[in-house]
């Protein structure tokens, strides 16, 4: 296990790969206790690195408040710890909000952009899930209205209940039943309060990266919408939709292919939906 000290933290990364260097950054509740990170398709052709954010995984659970400012200075801080000047940066859901905040209070460090299934907060937001911890749901009406965001189309009665996921669709809800308690489940309630004041509408124009931003066609908890003021607003980005929601990643074969292309520089003159 890898583990280095950033910012009063002990963060654990992984890291997999040979070329130019990626961070990539998880989204809501990220382990890589269960993420299978050395299966990722970003490690072929890059030097990236995986991390467990602040409150997350094997990483240091500190007291609170978490601000989204941290989450990004954490970022800049194992990229230096690393001794990288600068990084292709990927985010996803969470992370995305982590990425664009990066951009902006580092934006040096910063290369190529690509964020997925996220927003920029303020009147766009993301779905709040920090509301779904006040208790008015039951545990498995949680787990539903969790699905239906994920995507649209979600039919529990149906063979295959989210398309395009297949059989990631049952470890998706095995993952859901999983109650945290203790430490686990304090980090992950503070990274959601974090999130729920993620707001950098305001500063968008500002990111200087070649950004591509992607969202999912059936993506409620993050949607379509938020993604195109995301590209109207940062000056040097494009837009990709994908066929999928939420996890479109993982419904989308043609999503990492594309993501690929752009940090190596492809398609920079495709502004494609």
């Amino acid at each position: 296990m890898t583990f280095v000290e950033v910012n009063g933290l002990d963060l654990y990364y992984q890291r997999y790969g040979s070329g130019p260097s990626l961070l990539h950054i998880s989204g809501s509740g990220g382990d890589l206790r269960l993420a299978r990170a050395e299966r990722s398709p970003l490690n072929h052709g890059f030097d990236v690195v995986h991390y467990d954010q602040r409150g997350l995984g094997q990483t240091s659970k500190p007291d609170g408040p978490y601000s989204m400012a941290d989450y990004a200075d954490d970022a800049a801080a194992l990229m230096a710890a690393l001794e990288w000047d600068r990084a292709h940066v990927v985010g996803t859901s969470f992370g995305g909000m982590v990425a664009l905040e990066l951009a902006l209070r580092h934006p040096e460090l910063v290369d190529r952009l690509v964020v997925n299934c996220t927003s920029p907060g303020g009147s766009m937001p993301s779905f709040p899930l920090h509301q779904l911890e006040a208790g008015k749901l039951d545990s498995e009406a949680t787990i539903e209205l969790k699905l239906g965001l994920l995507d649209s189309r979600w039919d529990p009665g149906a063979d295959e209940p989210i398309p395009g996921l297949g059989p990631f669709y049952d470890t998706l809800i095995e993952r859901m039943r999983v109650d945290k308690s203790g430490d686990d489940k304090r980090g992950a309630h503070l990274q959601l309060l974090a999130r729920a004041d993620h707001d950098v509408t305001g500063r968008l124009p500002l990111v200087r990266a070649a950004t591509l931003v992607c969202a999912g066609e059936y993506d409620d908890q993050a949607p379509v919408a938020n993604s195109i003021a995301l590209v109207e607003a940062i000056p040097n980005a494009q837009l990709k939709v994908f066929q999928g929601g939420h996890l479109f990643l993982a419904q989308d074969r043609s999503a990492y292919p594309r993501i690929l292309a752009f940090l190596n520089g492809d398609h920079d003159d495709d502004h494609d939906t």
